[in-house]
């Protein structure tokens, strides 16, 4: 940390926020466009910070980076689950939460599944390692990167091995994006041939239009403020609750989860509470998009504290492979439900992304298909949000049981 050029936390911040404000800035021009159409922004978001601490610009360990875990992830996850319209979520209609849920299922299964085929290849000495950073990919994978960070923090996976993971999943969900974004090209071609009953996306389509209409409002000062104190306000609380209640209230649940898993499973408790609430009509003056930012700020430090030289051992190839397998096992199984159950192509590939890309991708794959559609996938990924994290620590208990078995 000594050696970086920039080392002030404060000064960190500033180049990281400078850097994220410049790829929504590059966003908005038609190559940028172009650009992330492709390769999402989150992968710019991971991997400059990356490159500015390996190249020893900015550190690869800082005060910051503790402080953005600890405080901004669980202020955004009140953000986040503050805005989830359960009952909106429900009127979308049967194929698209059975499309949501199958995708969250296969997640859960397929981890352990890829771990039994090819669990061979990881080295004795990283097994165990393996598994807990598997896990935390399994959160990113159901919920997006605060998922991936609690179920990272409960499993005990190290920052080597969440790095590992990120790479890991930026390679494999971004071949898996890029085919949706192919299907979208074709999506009625696609309909047409299993005879797909396409009449519930239009109809999707105007409750959307409808509900954002009913709630958008300009940000004001008394909004901004109350969603500054619900979140980190939130934050204090729960970390204070997880001094005390796991160890006393449910003592067999807490020597398995950490002690900022529960911040996590409390601030997201929290959220969903206040979105039967008033509370929710912060959601038309941003409070996701605040969510969001603070979401980003976290996987701009988890790229800059990862030492990327150990991402190509040649040990980590199992790993690799691993998650591979796990995705592959994700769309074979989305696109054979698609074929049973007759689904449009719209719901199985936002489904799907609302888990494995969350809020930083479901939007640009259901935009894909239509612009008006762009905030089911918000909507579905903040659902995600909710879920992730007990879907996230199920199968962190499933690959425990196949790694260690």
């Amino acid at each position: 940390m000594d050696e970086a050029l920039i080392r002030e936390p404060m000064a960190v911040l500033g180049v990281l926020l400078g850097l994220l404000a410049a790829l929504f800035r590059f966003a908005q021009h038609p190559l940028g466009r172009r650009v992330f159409s492709v390769v999402p922004l989150l992968v710019f978001a991971y991997f400059v910070p990356t490159l500015l601490s390996n190249t020893g610009v900015l550190p690869l360990a800082s005060p910051l980076y503790d402080f953005v875990k600890r405080w901004l992830l669980p202020a955004s996850l009140v953000l986040l689950t503050l805005s989830v319209d359960v009952p909106g979520v429900l009127r979308l209609g049967r194929l698209a939460v059975v499309s949501f849920l199958a995708a969250t299922v296969s997640i859960v299964v397929g981890g352990p599944l890829a771990w039994l085929v090819a669990g061979g290849l990881v080295p004795d000495e990283l097994r165990d390692q393996a598994w807990r950073g598997l896990a935390a990919l399994a959160g990113s994978w159901i919920g997006g990167g605060a998922n991936f960070v609690a179920i990272g923090e409960a499993a005990g996976a190290d920052d080597t091995t969440l790095s590992l993971m990120v790479v890991v999943d930026v390679a494999v969900a971004s071949v898996w994006m890029a085919v949706l974004l192919w299907f979208a090209g074709r999506e009625q071609a696609a309909d047409a041939r299993i005879g797909a009953r396409r009449e519930t996306i239009d109809d999707l389509r105007r409750r959307v239009e409808a509900y954002h209409d009913a709630v958008a409002r300009p940000l004001d000062l008394p909004a901004a403020l109350t969603m500054g104190g619900l979140a980190f306000g939130g934050a204090a609380a729960a970390a204070a609750a997880s001094e005390v209640l796991p160890p006393v209230v449910l003592p067999r649940i807490g020597t398995v989860v950490s002690g900022f898993t529960w911040v996590v499973l409390l601030v997201t408790l929290l959220g969903l509470g206040l979105s039967f609430t008033r509370m929710r009509r912060l959601e038309g003056a941003g409070a996701s998009r605040v969510g969001s930012a603070f979401l980003y700020l976290l996987v701009a430090t988890i790229g800059a504290k990862a030492e990327f030289h150990r991402v190509f051992d040649p040990a980590n190839l199992g790993i690799v492979v691993i998650g591979a397998l796990w995705m592959a096992f994700h769309a074979a199984f989305l696109l054979l439900l698609r074929r049973w159950l007759k689904l449009p192509i719209f719901f199985v590939a936002v489904g799907s992304q609302a888990n494995v890309g969350g809020a930083a991708s479901a939007p640009i794959v259901a935009a894909a298909f239509h612009p008006a559609l762009a905030p089911v996938g918000v909507l579905l990924a903040v659902a995600g949000y909710v879920l992730g994290t007990v879907a996230g620590l199920v199968a962190m208990a499933l690959l425990k049981l196949v790694a260690l078995s």
